[in-house]
């Protein structure tokens, strides 16, 4: 660098941070995720010799991973998104042994959106290739890809960010012409299975998952080079497609095999992501110093015309390679059979260390060569790069109108709702969710940080958070670093953590190498943060990436003429942190409370009053660029920070809290307004500064609510952890809609905070004009204009904490209940959690063991069909479900004579609900139960939903009648379709307005079903189906909102409670 040797390379300066801070780091580097520790549990899962669902109290370590898929998310967004997050999902499975994927988060990075007239001023148009996409195609359709193979395979999407950024400084045009799209996640894994075990002579090689086919083919060349500067036809061709049906097939494999425990039968396992089988077939053998002899003929293939390059190669997703010791086959080889998840035994491990792949049907083979050729150590790469000079230069936004420029802030694409991103995505799959986007009674997706639990009885559990501030980087690269840390930690300081070192990080490094003074940004910026801030903190970044091809050349209108433009991205780093939680109850959220007697609000700034507005959200708007940029001068701040919002929060102190980034101090008092229908009295004392840089600033820190009562409390706390001149009582929140600002009671500022939240909203809405039924976003964003309409009003018409079935409960029996799925089914485990805490003994049933008579539906009191994405829902919602079982005399019969008696029960649930409407021919007086089609919002939608429980004949909702309950909605085709009205006592539940009635406008009623009819029963009762999922709140904590005195126990655990009852 400038001509100096650096001892270290960007890697080894990443390392230092785990040298220096190794404690509670299981794995790093040298797997597919990191591993950390995590907490001790119960963790629930079927037994393998009889499949009866059990708790097993053991220690629940967390593993971690972050990836990027920029390049195909800019040829082609939806399948580069999906594949990008399918691909970090196999990543979390494939660690160790075996792991299984819990919680995930997405972001994206994209220039300036131009929606169609709604074009802004700043927003700058440098035009772009042809072959890829621009900003506004990725952002309606990449995260729809991500959503979709997330909720498909069903992990929850908890977290993310999303930015735009495009801005012409001098010669150079900067921005994400080449997206950053952001796939990460957490999940948990056995401590016994952090390690992979060493394979042995004679091992099975094997590949498992979905057959080969002709795409993908170089994608990992093809995402190593700039945007435009490779062959278009092999930009194409790069392109992934996803199917995560059968990921999820390979998930129910691997879960079978972790569940055995010390029994587990896979040895080692990894996923075939970039360079298909000929990088993953050779790295699984290489880990263990073996080699191995294939035949690739036997790779499953969906293409017989490929050749052997294209087998070998090709990057056909969901698939992995294992090794299995040779008396274990038979037994993984079942498991496989079972879960109707393709399965092929490629060869056997051999001594020598070479790879060699015969093909059976030329006789040669096309792969003959030692490993230490193929995966030997590369020399090591030597960059001489200079460092351009980064002049501040001057920032001068004194004269800016300060509610103009809020309402610039506040619409800015990187500060507004995201909710365009949120609703999309299911986020209570699992059934183990304590924390997700949308916070309060009205649903504002403003949380700090994602919280999942470690077990269905525990309150312990997990926490992840994002930070990044990559425009800073134009002015000072290793500020921008520094800032990702810090709004990471500031984001995840909400979550309640036992200290700051066990957060760890996952470091995503992306920049232009090459680009003049790129390289020497790139260096600075990992020095700042792997060799000073993180060892100061005490804090190891054990897992990451580096995407080092962040630009994009072309020559305009793509002739060979034309003149020669590009657009370079900031070095940007996006980090992602991680951490156990002690008691996810105690999570804190943007939501104030105006029932806690007087409060103040307090601004815990870690800038120190410098209030430096370069880089920021005001800067772009106005179209400046330059100045000093927001950074964090001293890491002992933040430490003390950390500290003391902690203790804070485990004292009961705190009422609410968020933290301070895009958009500033205005920005984090104003969505906390939002989240909570209330006004603000904002107050100022003169200190020299300028009331622009005090609103606007985006200086690492956080606003708390706090009574007035505790000031003193607070304050001492503040003190002790060496930040208590950090600490600004700057108002209070008020009855009413109005934001008022003064500086010693001179007013600086008076607006309307609902005519600010449609501001904030105005890029959701936009987009979801644009991507979904127009009708539908225009309804939501009507209801934001009735600030004073109250949000969700839950009403329990019985009481929660008395148990109908206790009597049943304490004769020790429990009946057994078949927890049905079909292969797609994602969402059996916490329905079979649902009837274990009701005293039923759940029994997981897959399809196949009644199709080949392991299991007979007549062994069972009743069964329940469960949620999630059956034949991946081809066929149409639950149809493939429902003719597995119509058109086969067997399975149609076994069915009909169950739910013809009147001693057993049938419960169907999303999914299950669209299946079992489609048998209804079969159920006794269900002939007025409806298809289900199409939400009316033409979207997938996720919702904390109003639903009123009806006066039925269902079993399940006795003595529930007129409660108003809060439930998780997550389908896309939830839309009752009637032949004639249903006859009322078979209506069970409706959606309903936030007054109680009925209602079909959205987003109350989420599907557009007539009537809000959303869950209904047969004549009898004894059958029920119903859209939303009461499975996944069983627990006051899975709510991301519900009334603070409610019980531990969820009101919704009463119909399973009435279901043990009727058993008797």
């Amino acid at each position: 660098v400038d001509g100096e040797p650096q001892p270290l390379s960007l890697f080894a300066m990443i390392k230092n941070t785990h040298a220096c801070s190794p404690d509670g780091v299981l794995s790093a580097y040298h797997d597919n995720a990191a591993v950390i520790r995590g907490s001790a549990s119960s963790r629930y899962h079927p037994r393998a010799e009889n499949g009866e669902y059990v708790f097993r109290p053991e220690d629940v370590a967390i593993q971690i991973k972050v990836e990027t898929h920029n390049h195909p998310t800019a040829i082609s967004p939806f399948p580069g998104a999906a594949t990008g997050s399918g691909g970090e999902i196999r990543d979390e499975a494939a660690t160790g042994r075996g792991a299984k994927p819990k919680a995930g988060l997405t972001g994206f990075s994209v220039s300036n959106l131009h929606l169609p007239g709604q074009e802004w001023a700043w927003e700058h148009d440098a035009g772009k290739p042809g072959r890829i996409a621009s900003a506004l195609e990725i952002m309606i359709e990449g995260p729809i890809g991500a959503a979709s193979f997330n909720n498909e395979f069903g992990r929850p999407a908890l977290a993310g960010y999303f930015r735009t950024f495009e801005q012409r400084v001098g010669e150079r045009t900067w921005g994400y012409h080449k997206p950053i799209m952001v796939a990460g996640g957490m999940g948990n894994i056995r401590p016994d299975h952090v390690d992979k075990l060493t394979l042995d002579e004679g091992d099975a090689v094997i590949v498992l998952g979905g057959p080969a086919m002709l795409i993908g083919l170089g994608g990992g060349a093809a995402s190593s080079v700039g945007s435009g500067q490779s062959d278009q036809a092999l930009d194409f061709a790069s392109v992934q497609r996803g199917n995560p049906e059968m990921q999820r097939r390979c998930q129910e494999v691997i879960d079978a095999c972790w569940a055995l425990g010390a029994n587990n039968p896979i040895k080692s396992i990894h996923d075939v992501g970039a360079g298909g089988l000929s990088n993953a077939l050779p790295e699984l053998l290489d880990d263990s110093e073996r080699g191995g002899v294939l035949e690739l003929r036997r790779v499953p293939s969906a293409d017989t015309a490929m050749s052997p390059m294209e087998i070998w190669c090709n990057e056909a997703q969901e698939r992995y390679v294992l090794g299995v010791a040779p008396d274990r086959l038979a037994g993984f080889e079942a498991i496989c059979r079972r879960e109707r998840c393709p399965v092929a035994v490629l060869g056997t491990v051999t001594r020598r260390r070479e790879l060699r792949v015969n093909d059976e049907l030329t006789g040669k083979p096309p792969v003959a060569l030692p490993l230490q050729v193929l995966l030997g150590k590369t020399p090591k790469m030597q960059r001489d790069v200079t460092r351009e000079p980064q002049e501040p230069g001057d920032l001068d936004l004194a004269a800016v109108d300060l509610p103009a420029s809020a309402r610039l802030v506040l619409g800015h694409p990187a500060v507004g709702s995201k909710s365009f991103l949120v609703t999309i995505g299911d986020r209570t799959v699992g059934g183990l969710v304590a924390r997700d986007q949308m916070v309060g009674p009205w649903q504002v997706p403003v949380a700090d940080a994602a919280v999942t639990l470690s077990g269905f009885e525990a309150f312990s559990g997990e926490a992840m958070a994002m930070g990044e501030r990559t425009p800073l980087a134009i002015v000072d690269a290793p500020a921008s670093g520094r800032m990702a840390v810090a709004e990471a930690l500031t984001n995840i300081a909400s979550a309640p953590i036992r200290k700051l070192s066990d957060v760890r990080l996952s470091a995503n490094w992306m920049a232009a190498a090459g680009e003049p003074g790129q390289d020497a940004a790139l260096f600075d910026t990992v020095r700042a943060v792997g060799m000073e801030l993180c060892p100061a903190l005490g804090i190891a970044i054990p897992v990451g990436k580096d995407s080092l091809s962040l630009k994009t050349n072309w020559r305009e209108g793509d002739r060979p003429d034309g003149e020669e433009r590009s657009v370079v991205a900031p070095v940007s780093l996006i980090v992602s942190a991680f951490a156990p939680v002690t008691d996810a109850r105690r999570s804190l959220t943007p939501r104030m409370s105006l029932n806690a007697g007087a409060t103040r609000l307090l601004l815990l700034d870690l800038g120190a009053g410098q209030d430096r507005l370069g880089g920021s959200i005001l800067a772009q708007v106005h179209g400046k660029p330059g100045g000093p940029v927001a950074d964090l001068d001293e890491p002992g701040w933040l430490a003390g920070f950390f500290r003391a919002v902690q203790r804070i929060n485990r004292d009961g102190l705190a009422l609410a809290y968020h933290d301070r980034s895009d958009g500033g101090l205005l920005a984090t008092v104003c969505e906390m307004a939002f989240a909570s229908r209330c006004g603000l009295k904002l107050e100022f004392e003169p200190t020299g500064g300028r009331i622009v840089n005090r609103l606007f600033s985006e200086e690492p820190g956080a606003v708390l609510q706090v009574r007035v009562d505790d000031l003193r409390k607070v304050r001492a706390i503040c003190r002790d952890e060496g930040i208590g001149s950090m600490l600004l009582d700057i108002g209070r929140p008020e009855k009413g809609r109005r934001l008022r600002v003064s500086i010693n009671g001179e007013a600086q500022l008076e607006m309307d905070l609902a005519e600010l939240q449609l501001e904030w909203q105005r890029t959701s809405h936009a987009i979801q004009r644009l991507r979904d039924n127009p009708d539908c976003a225009d309804e939501e964003r009507e209801s934001l204009r009735a600030w004073s309409q109250p949000g969700l009003r839950p009403r329990v018409a019985f009481d929660p904490e008395e148990n109908p079935a206790a009597p049943m409960i304490a004769t020790g029996r429990r009946p057994a209940v078949a927890i049905l799925r079909e292969q797609g089914v994602n969402g059996q485990v916490e329905m079979a959690a649902a009837f274990h805490l009701a005293g039923f003994q759940s029994v997981d049933v897959h399809m196949s063991d009644l199709v080949e008579g392991r299991r007979k539906l007549e062994e069972f009191t009743g069964f329940v069909a469960c949620g999630g994405f059956s034949y991946g829902d081809v066929l149409g919602a639950g149809r493939g479900w429902a003719g597995a079982i119509l058109y086969s005399d067997a399975m149609r019969d076994a069915f009909q004579a169950f739910l013809e008696r009147d001693d057993r029960f049938a419960l169907g649930v999303c999914n299950g609900c669209q299946m079992l409407s489609a048998l209804r021919e079969l159920v006794p007086g269900a002939q007025a139960w409806p298809d289900f089609v199409r939400n009316r919002s033409e979207q997938f939608e996720a919702r904390l939903s109003l639903v009123r429980v009806e006066p039925s004949a269902s079993l399940f909702f006795e003595g529930m009648e007129g409660s108003l309950l809060p439930v998780a909605s997550a389908h896309g085709e939830g839309r009752a379709r009637f032949q004639a009205p249903p006859p009322g006592p078979q209506v069970a539940l409706r959606y309903v307005a936030a007054d109680g009635e009925a209602t079909e406008c959205y987003p109350a009623n989420p599907n557009g079903s007539p009537g809000g009819v959303t869950g209904l029963c047969n004549t009898d009762g004894r059958v029920t189906i119903l859209m939303p999922h009461p499975e996944r709140t069983l627990r006051a904590v899975n709510f991301s909102w519900a009334p603070a005195a409610w019980p531990d126990a969820s009101p919704w655990q009463r119909m399973f409670q009435n279901a043990r009852k009727w058993v008797g």
